[in-house]
Parts: C-alpha cells; structure tokens; sequence
C-alpha cells in the first residue's frame, strides 16, 4: 500500500475458499488500525476481478489477495490488471511475484509438496491415515518484485528489502 491509499480490499471466492472468512476480522483491525477502510472483495469471475480493481484505482486503494484455488488459477489476469490500474498488491504465493506482482508473502509450495511426499511414503507403507499427525507449513517466503514497485512508484525500504528471501529485480 501507498502511505496515500485509505481503502484496503481483501480479494478472495468465498465458493473456493470459505477457510478466508475467518480472517476477515483481523484484516478488518490491522486495515483500520492503519486508518485504512478494509473492504470484502468477494469475486467469482474476470469480470468481478476488474470491476473491484478498477475500483480501488479510482479510490486510491490496495488490496490483498487471499490464498484460494480461484486466485491462483486467475492469478495472470488478476496480476495484469493490478499493473493496469496501478493498484499495489500484497499476493499469497511467490508465483504471483514471479508473474509480476508487487510483493507476496505465504507457505514454500515446493517445501509442502516435498513434505507431504513423506505422507504418501507412511500411508502405501500401511500407516492409516487418521494416525498421521495434522501438520502446519514450516517454511515461509517473503519475496519483492522491484520491477513492479518502480513501475507502480513505489520505493521499497531497505529495511523492507533487507527482510525479503528474493528480491525480483
């Protein structure tokens, strides 16, 4: 977000991700405990994608998107048009970075599919499935776009580059 933006949206399909709603209510605090409106932004088609969008372009807003299978399938359209209308973005996996999004920040994809290799392993060597402990992502990734900062002139801190695990330049 820019120091100027005064309305945060939270994109997400609550049909592919009804798991987003419950954190709705802290986005909701943090949004306005930077004086920044949060706003729901459930979308469910390109269509909707653009219409939130290019709203928040017109009122000088950010937005979050939420990890949700819809997101990421949508994630070129959704990227392309938070390039168009010059709205910064804050993206759950680093594949939206990597197609041209601002920043991302969300669970290693690659470190989860490898963990999970070792479930599959435990399960066709006859462990039942409900004996498996739940487990939680361990690896975290925090990855900055400065292509797409410059373009949306944004200066990103050093402090704030100084954190991030990649920065795509």
């Amino acid at each position: 977000m820019r120091p100027s933006d005064r309305m945060a949206a939270y994109l997400r399909n609550p049909e592919t991700a009804p798991y987003t709603q419950r954190y709705l209510h802290p986005f909701e605090d943090a949004a306005r405990s930077f004086a920044v409106e949060p706003v729901t932004a459930p979308v469910h088609s390109d269509t909707e994608i653009e219409s939130v969008i290019a709203a928040l372009a017109q009122s000088e807003g950010g937005m979050i998107v939420m990890t949700d299978p819809f997101t990421a399938v949508h994630r070129k359209i959704i990227v392309s048009l938070a390039a168009r209308y010059r709205v910064p973005a804050v993206y759950p996996y680093h594949f939206f970075t990597v197609e041209g999004g601002l920043m991302s920040y969300g669970a290693n994809v690659p470190d989860l599919f490898r963990r999970s290799a070792s479930y599959v392993d435990r399960i066709l060597s006859g462990v039942m499935p409900r004996d498996l402990p739940v487990q939680q992502p361990t690896k975290f990734e925090f990855v900055i776009n400065l292509q797409t900062a410059k373009s949306l002139g944004l200066e990103i801190p050093p402090t704030l580059l100084a954190r991030a695990d990649q920065v795509i330049e």
